[in-house]
Order: C-alpha cells, then structure tokens, then sequence
C-alpha cells in the first residue's frame, strides 16, 4: 500500500476504488492472521467529542501494529484553554507520527490538515465518518464475498454516516439507497458527488422507507440524533418512527439481507431489540471490523512492514 503512505485520510473521496479494496484485502489477511505487520509509531487521538469503539480500535490496532497511543483529551491539553488550532498542528507534528482527530467541523480537520506534515485520519466529524464505513464495507465483503452490485439501504438521518456510506458505496460499485424523512436529507453536494463518482451503480435518495428496502441485501441505520443533537431526539421520534429497522421493513428486504448499526444504539428508538439480536445481524462483525479496518489503515499509512 505504498500508495497510501503519508497520506491523510479526510473524507473516503481521498480514496479511489483500487485503494479501499486493497485496505479492505489487508484488513481481512491481518483479522485471519495471514499476516503481521509491525511499525514503531505514535498515534495521537485528539477527540473533542465522546467515542467508545473509535477510541478503543484505533489503540488496540496501534499496539498490536507495535506502535504507541497517546490521548489527547481537549479538556487537559491546551487545545481546551483556547490555543489556536494552528499552533496545536504544527506542535504536534513535531513529536507525532500521525493523528486521527474527532471534532464537529470538517473545516477544523482540513486546518490541521494544511499546518500539519504527518498524516491526519478522520475519526469523524458532523460531514463525514469515513473509518466507520470502511468497517462496514469489510462486513459487507465477508458476507456477500463481494461488494459491486450488492444493495445498501440507510434508514433515518442523512448524517456524516448517510454521508460517507453514499461515497464508499459509490467508489465500490454497491447501489446505495438512502431513506430519511422529508427535511432531513443529506447534504446535497455529498449527493451529487457520490453519483459522479458511482462506479456504474446507483444512488437514491428518497422519503419512502419502503421503496429503499424492497431487495436490498444489506439494511444499516444509526441513532436519530447524533453527538451534539441529543436536545432533539426526543421531538424526533413521531418524525422518525416510519423509518424505525424493525421485523417488517425486514421482511421486505432480500431474505439473505443483513442488519448493520454503527452504535451506539437507542434500542426501541431507530431499532429494535428483536432486529438487532436477531440472526441476520451483523452489528457486532461490524464493531470488531472497526479495529481491523483501522488497523489496516495505519499500517498503509504509516508504511508498516
């Protein structure tokens, strides 16, 4: 993955198709211990928003590639006391050898971006999720064998996950379908860029849960307000609740269709328990994905051998 090295990772349209299946293909060889790679690195996590699994995989996916993590908590950095963000890159470029970053806007990544010469990662931001759905992209490829033709259904908000679902769909040929209520639709300029760079597949964006699942071999949702919105979830439930993963949206899908959830999840709210432990879950592959995803990611990056 020579081609990925030093690179940053800001949104997956840095990515083209060759590369993602490439990550992908390491990520499977490193998850079945085909192979080992080692590099000595140290990853900063610089997080301004709270985070379970991104937090834990991208460590343990570190360690295990034999480098070292240290945790940027905003709240005991100076980040946290105001100092400008232009300052904390070109610092932390000095003593890092890569940094993913959580914040809110995509705009504050692209800033570390430009001031910071070692490799910065997206661990999301309120426009994009790309390391989440390069998980769920894996989890896809494991249950279907491949992913181009395979249709992919998002139910509820047109979030930073609707976001970079539509742009990995599109990169890997996978017909993408995304299904929100009317006013909560995703950004229109990740709409049309994902139909331009749809590799011979389609991308739909609709009101009508119903049409959007009929098929489709893979259903996906997330929670109906995300970090920062939590004010708003509860007024959203009536607006939502059509669009709720249930046994009968389900049914609708393709009989072999699984269910995939980026967690956390209000269950009962935009799925149901009985969907979620059901047998044609694959939301806790998916969880796990994210470290082997991840860890293929920093190794390409950072030239692991």
């Amino acid at each position: 993955m020579e081609a990925l090295k030093g690179r940053d990772v800001l949104s997956l349209a840095d990515l083209n198709t060759t590369e993602i299946q490439d990550l992908l293909d390491l990520a499977a060889k490193l998850k079945g211990g085909e192979i080992n790679l080692r590099c000595n690195k140290v990853l900063g996590l610089l997080f301004y928003k709270a985070s379970t699994r991104t937090r834990v995989s991208f460590s343990v996916a570190m360690y295990q590639l034999g480098g070292q993590v240290i945790d940027l908590n905003p709240d005991t950095t100076q980040v946290g006391r105001g100092e400008p963000l232009v300052d904390t890159a070109r610092v932390l470029d000095r003593y890092l050898d890569i940094l993913a970053i959580r914040t809110f806007d995509q705009q504050e990544l692209e800033l570390f971006a430009n001031y910071a010469q070692i490799p910065i990662i997206n661990a999301l931001t309120d426009l994009e999720h790309p390391c989440q759905i390069l998980a769920d992209l894996l989890t896809v490829q494991e249950n279907f064998g491949s992913l181009a033709g395979t249709t992919l259904t998002y139910l509820g908000d047109g979030n930073n996950v609707a976001h970079s679902l539509m742009l990995g769909s599109a990169l890997m040929g996978m017909n993408v379908r995304i299904a929100t209520p009317s006013g909560y639709e995703p950004n229109p300029d990740i709409v049309e860029k994902a139909k331009a760079i749809a590799k011979g597949s389609e991308v739909i964006v609709t009101n009508d849960p119903i049409i959007a699942v009929k098929g489709s071999n893979v259903l996906y949702t997330d929670v109906w307000a995300s970090m920062g919105q939590e004010s708003l979830a509860e007024g959203r439930i009536p607006i939502f609740q059509p669009y709720q993963l249930n046994e009968e949206l389900l049914s609708i899908a393709d009989p072999n269709a699984i269910v995939l959830h980026c967690l956390p999840a209000h269950r009962g709210e935009e799925i149901t328990d009985g969907v979620m432990e059901g047998g044609q879950s694959r939301i806790w592959d998916q969880a796990e994905n994210r470290m082997h995803a991840q860890k293929a990611l920093l190794a390409s990056v950072l030239g692991a051998n």
